[in-house]
């Protein structure tokens, strides 16, 4: 015969209060640190706590404290690596400040990010945007708010926002001399979400790609894998030995179609990629990208928007650098 057991009862405050011989208000006190209480009715109440087992809610002392002890996070895209591996940093960068992480998710929607990050300012203590696409009036509005704000990926001149950037302009310019000097003079570049910074900063390298000696071409594409696949034939199509992806899901997709059709890489066309995450190494054959050190870039912004969150308004700008990482996927053009 099996029995099963009933299930536990939360202790609640009161059943604190009720073995201490106190009140509710007395135990929330010494719960929330305060040191009005008498030092022997504080001890019996520590007592009563530690006997009990009893846990106080982490939303009742922040409504008792005017904090929730929350960071707000949105990001375009949770399956995309380059954001989640950020989360990842920034978590445990705000685990060590005993603060927690909420995320939320805009599915690469511009009109949405405005009404989410809306939701998370309603509870939480700061807000951190990554990489928002949301309109420069929309983010106006948000830093008007008052809340400890965060942009990643997304500065804004004239904006009173604090910002973390990754040097995106630099690593594309990485990309163009790299395949200038294996000899490449004309290029096709598959391009991002249009409402991107990061897409922008690659445009902007790409600009002055003549320096270099190449000739650039656009083709639009987007940001995921399947986009990659079905822009690989207007890449072959536009004449060039090289395709610049906007980053490594794109370039992975653009490498499987080029695979079942029988295009050589790179011995009939070099690829590059962005980003380098960890699938760029292990694909066939290893892809060249360019690594952006998302863990740097999540520690840096965890610990200064939790100084913004302490007060201190003196936080600079900063941008994280970036390496171009040479593997097979480029060589001279055929």
């Amino acid at each position: 015969m099996v029995t099963v057991s009933k299930r536990a009862k939360r202790v609640t405050i009161a059943d604190v209060a009720r073995a201490a011989g106190a009140s509710v208000a007395t135990v929330s006190r010494v719960v929330n640190g305060v040191d009005t209480v008498d030092p022997a009715l504080a001890e019996r109440v520590r007592s009563a706590i530690g006997e009990l087992g009893y846990r106080p809610s982490a939303a009742a002392q922040g409504l008792a404290r005017g904090r929730s002890g929350t960071i707000g996070v949105l990001v375009p895209d949770l399956a995309n690596p380059h954001f989640s591996d950020l989360i990842k940093s920034l978590s445990a960068t705000a685990r060590t400040g005993g603060t927690r992480v909420v995320v939320m998710d805009s599915d690469e929607d511009p009109g949405a990010e405005r009404e989410l990050a809306e939701d998370l300012i309603r509870y939480a203590d700061g807000l951190l945007l990554c990489a928002p696409r949301m309109p420069r009036a929309d983010l106006a509005a948000l830093a008007g708010r008052g809340m400890p704000l965060l942009v990643v990926n997304r500065p804004v001149p004239g904006l009173a926002l604090h910002s973390i950037t990754a040097d995106f302009f630099h690593g594309a310019l990485a990309v163009c001399g790299h395949l200038a000097q294996l000899g490449h003079r004309k290029v096709v570049f598959l391009s991002g979400p249009e409402a991107s910074w990061a897409n922008g900063e690659r445009l902007r390298a790409l600009s002055g790609a003549r320096a270099f000696g190449l000739e650039v071409s656009t083709v639009a594409c987007g940001s995921t894998s399947d986009e990659g696949y079905a822009a690989a034939p207007a890449a072959l199509e536009s004449g060039a030995t090289a395709v610049i992806a906007y980053n490594d899901f794109v370039a992975l997709g653009v490498l499987a179609r080029f695979c079942e059709l029988g295009v050589r890489v790179p011995e009939d066309m070099s690829l590059t990629g962005f980003d380098e995450i960890d699938m760029a190494r292990f694909s066939a054959p290893p892809l060249t990208t360019v690594a952006v050190p998302r863990d740097r870039l999540g520690q840096t912004a965890g610990a200064a928007l939790g100084r913004i969150m302490g007060g201190d308004e003196a936080i600079e700008p900063e941008t994280i650098p970036v390496e171009l990482r040479v593997r097979s996927t480029t060589g001279a053009p055929s």
